[in-house]
């Protein structure tokens, strides 16, 4: 037998149904952008507090005013010997400023990029490093592969921003070893065995930020 979802039929059930949606959910749904500012009501709901946020990103989901705006922004403290995972935002390039430290950063464009410049005459996907200290910044666009690393002892501070709401992310290494084995056990070209590829799936660091232990030993952390 089908079975057909109850539709409401008044303004009261429509009303509860759109109450019941989350904030980011009811503003998209505002038929106009003066209707965000009643949904918006008091103007705590304008201010993103670094300091106290479970995660240091402002983005739609986070900060429900952010909705429509195309904008989004983190603030991190990139520990000593730390490296961001390599990842991509799928909805974004990203704008990377460091205030305080030092970070070392690597970008890999999209494929047909090539370096122009290898010693051997064959051309090979082009790598853009950069070594930025305070006040400085880079690009990454939209899609591309890229990842930063304090080589330092001590925290670097920088913020990273972005032309959507929400612009995502995916950690390239983790999650390419969640395919099947075969799959990607046949993308190594059959140099790894599959007891290779156990011990790789346990070693590769999960999270979007992993310590780097030879650094860390050099600066006794």
């Amino acid at each position: 037998m089908v079975q057909f979802l109850a539709i409401p039929t008044t303004l009261t059930s429509i009303a509860s149904v759109a109450t019941a949606l989350s904030i980011p959910a009811q503003l998209q749904l505002a038929d106009t952008a003066v209707d965000i500012y009643q949904i918006l009501a008091r103007d705590e709901d304008f201010v993103f507090d670094f300091n106290n946020a479970p995660f240091p990103m402002a983005n739609r989901k986070t900060f429900p005013a952010l909705v429509g705006t195309d904008l989004a922004l983190a603030i991190s403290e990139i520990e000593g010997c730390s490296m961001a995972s390599l990842h991509i935002h799928p909805r974004s390039a990203e704008i990377f400023v460091v205030l305080s430290g030092r970070v070392i950063t690597e970008m890999i464009p999209e494929g047909g990029v090539l370096d122009g410049d290898s010693n051997d005459g064959n051309s090979r996907p082009r790598t853009v490093r950069t070594e930025l200290v305070a006040n400085q910044t880079t690009i990454f666009p939209q899609g591309s592969f890229h990842a930063q690393y304090n080589p330092d002892c001590t925290p670097a501070l920088a913020v990273a921003a972005f032309g959507s709401d929400d612009p995502g992310a995916a950690l390239v290494v983790p999650q390419a070893f969640q395919q099947t084995d075969d799959f990607v056990l046949n993308s190594f070209g059959g140099a790894l065995s599959a007891d290779d590829l156990a011990k790789f799936r346990v070693a590769i660091p999960q999270g979007a930020f992993f310590d780097v232990e030879a650094c860390r030993k050099k600066c006794g952390l």
